[in-house]
Formats: structure tokens, sequence, C-alpha cells
């Protein structure tokens, strides 16, 4: 296939290195396979050679590979190139990065992202590339002395596409400048930092980094987004020398919208987002009339600094994906033996994970048995941020002194 330029503009062919966008790909296609396989065989460690056949090596049959190709295609809006149809043609990983390079050389204006599809449908998103870039071009100066780019986030969701495809060009790094943290443990990390190392991370990632790390090496700085990162988080890191941690607000549908370094200060709102509406959660990006809802109701102490105040959607975080409690109560009470189901986040001293009450159809049920099934039942129709790791039962749920609905500890 011939390789032909377009009009994207200097500066934004970040698919020419070749590297990057391998695991771009990557990371789309373990990602898309992870969630069509809620069982099945587990994919080979990362990264993956070149000659990888995506077929053949990931035991993808012919309707996920025409599931990922798709997802590919449409992160990539290959439709405007005209050669997605290369995709299920061509099988390795490596020719694949090459459809993916020749695609946007044609076309690169807009890339779509997928929200993690908590609720049951993921959600597209459409970016345009220039406004992605504007984004990155804010951010740099932020994090200049920058000398390499660890990370551990997928790069084909758009905080770590900002921030390990885009942002390394921005801060005048070469390919071999980002490396990907995730095939290792977080015991690990202590041993490969250096001074001008920034951490690409998300909240579950930092609270194992600052068990594993008791001293972080001078001059580095960390990065966190996709959740509010919780205050002891952020303490417990600057107490072991982490230099600065970034933390970044935003969304799939949003892309970046403001940045703080310290965790009791407000974001600061992007200069390019202005306030709109008077329900705290409008925001207009300049050049768009569209006015944009965040997820969280944000209280504003001016026109540039905000606080976010709490999910509107209701979702939680558990491994840096949201996570909708309603859709796995829903999930639970589909079962034969459940009358009744209450699905929340656990406590800090519980654990970061979901727990579910179960009031049983047979109140002389064995609990675990019951709690066997339950598990075999969420095992087999959720995700594994959605599976509850703690089941309790009762004949009622749980309630306060107002009868409204309340939270329960896990017991033994």
């Amino acid at each position: 296939m011939p390789v032909a330029s377009d009009n994207a503009g200097a500066g934004a062919a970040w698919w020419d290195d070749e590297a990057g966008m391998q695991r771009f790909v990557a990371d789309l296609v373990a990602g898309e396979l992870a969630a069509m396989r809620l069982t099945g065989p587990a994919l080979p460690p990362r990264p993956w050679p070149a000659d990888l056949h995506i077929g053949r090596d990931l035991g993808a049959d012919s309707l996920e590979l025409m599931g990922v190709a798709s997802a590919l295609a449409d992160a990539l809006q290959m439709h405007e190139s005209g050669i997605e149809d290369y995709l299920l043609v061509r099988l390795t990983l490596g020719e694949w990065t090459q459809i993916a390079q020749t695609s946007l050389s044609r076309f690169s204006h807009r890339l779509t992202f997928r929200t993690s599809g908590s609720t049951g449908i993921p959600k597209s998103c459409v970016h345009e590339l220039d406004a992605l870039l504007q984004e990155v071009r804010e951010i740099a100066p932020l994090l200049q002395g920058t000398r390499r780019i660890l990370s551990a986030v997928p790069s084909h969701h758009i905080y770590g596409f900002l921030f390990t495809m885009l942002l390394p060009a921005a801060l005048g790094l070469a390919a071999g400048d980002v490396i990907d943290l995730r095939s290792g443990s977080a015991a690990s990390l202590g041993q490969q930092l250096r001074q001008g190392d920034l951490v690409i991370g998300h909240p579950e990632f930092w609270r194992a980094a600052v068990r594993a790390v008791r001293v972080f090496p001078d001059g580095v700085t960390g990065a966190t987004s996709t959740a509010p990162c919780p205050d002891e988080i952020s303490e417990a890191l600057q107490q072991a020398g982490l230099a600065r941690l970034l933390q970044v607000y935003g969304s799939s549908e949003t892309a970046g919208i403001g940045w703080r370094f310290d965790h009791e200060a407000p974001y600061q709102l992007l200069s390019f987002w202005r306030r709109a509406g008077v329900d705290g959660a409008g925001l207009l990006r300049d050049g768009d009339d569209a006015v944009r809802q965040c997820q969280d109701r944000l209280t504003w102490l001016d026109e540039r600094r905000f606080v976010p105040t709490g999910r509107i959607d209701q979702a939680v975080q558990v491994g840096g994906m949201n996570v909708f409690p309603a859709r796995v109560r829903r999930e639970l009470l589909l079962h034969p033996d459940v009358l009744d189901a209450s699905v929340r986040l656990m406590r800090p001293a519980e654990g970061n994970r979901l727990k579910a009450f179960v009031v049983p159809r047979d109140a002389a049920a064995d609990p675990a048995e019951l709690h066997a099934k339950l598990d075999a039942w969420a095992g087999a129709r959720l995700t594994a941020p959605e599976r509850p790791r703690a089941f309790s039962f009762g004949a009622a749920l749980p309630v306060d002194a107002k009868g409204k609905p309340a939270d329960w500890l896990i017991r033994g």
C-alpha cells in the first residue's frame, strides 16, 4: 500500500513512531478481546512481536476478528481512507500497524475513543486531533524537564493516548523514551525510576506504587487521571518523595478539562474551556457552540477554578474503570435465587472493589452455596472490575433509622 501524505499539519504525525503505533494497536486489540471474553483463554504477555498473528496466536475466531478490526477502523476513522478491508486480509500485528499508519497518513483529523462500557453499552466519543494537540501543548509546559515517560495505562484510551502518544513529541522525547510498565509489578517500579521520569498512572496504580516504593528518587513526577485520586494516596506519595503529582480532570467525552498539582487545591480550567449554564456541570470549548456536560457536579470558586463534588451518573471507580453499581445489581436480580440486592463500593478499610448484600429468595438457603452460585453468575456476566468481591446475606436490605438504604460491614 503506498503511503500518501494528508493535510494534518506539522507536528501531528504521531503515527510515524512505529513502536508507539504498534503499542497503540496492541492495546486496542487486547482491550477489545478482553471485553468480548468475560471468560476464555488468557492473552500472552506484552509486548507482542510484530509477527504475532491476531487470529492464530490470540485465538481470535472470525467474529472476534471482525469485531476487533471494526473497533480499530472506528478508532482511526479508516472509512475516510478506504483501506479498512485490509485488516481482515493481513492479520499480523505488524501488518495492522502498517495499515493504521497508512490510513492515518491519508486522514488523521478525527479519532474515536470509547468509554469503558460499564453500563453495558460502550459509548463512542469523536475528537478532533487539533483539539487533542491543543490540550497537549498546554500540558507540556507543566512537565518540562521530563526525560522519560513510564506508563501504566493503555494507549488507546484517551488519557493514555494524550500522555503516551502525543505528549512525548511535545516534550521533545524520542520513541525509546516511552516505557511500558504494565508487564512488571509495582515492586519493580522503584528499580526503574530515574531523575526526570514522568510516571503515567491512575489511582489504583498509585495505591499499589506507594506500598511498593518506599522512597522515590529525586525529580520524579507522577500523573493521574480516570478518577479523583484519594487524598491519602496523594499525601503518601508526597511523603515518599514524589516530586509532584499532576492530577488531570476529564473524561472520554471531553478529554482534559482541568489540572492541579496540589490535592488540596481546586482544579485550574484549561484555557480553551469556559463555564456554561447554571448547573455547574456545563462547559463550552472555544470554537464550539455545543455545551458539554461533565459527569460530575462541579463547585466553582470563580470562572477558572473548580472542585468536582460527586458523580451525576452514580458511577464509581474500580481499578481505574468506571463501574455502575446499579448495573451490577440488575444482573444479580436476574439470578433465580435472589429476591433483592444492594451493591456498593467497599469502605476504604475493606478494600477497593464492589461488595453486594443479597436477600435470598429462600430464607433457608445455605450462604456458602449461594455465594458460590452468585460468584459464578457474576463471572459469566460481568467484567472483572464489576464483579463483587464480597457477598453478605440477610432477610432484608440494610437501611438507616429513616428507612433509607444504608451501608453494611463485611464480616468474616
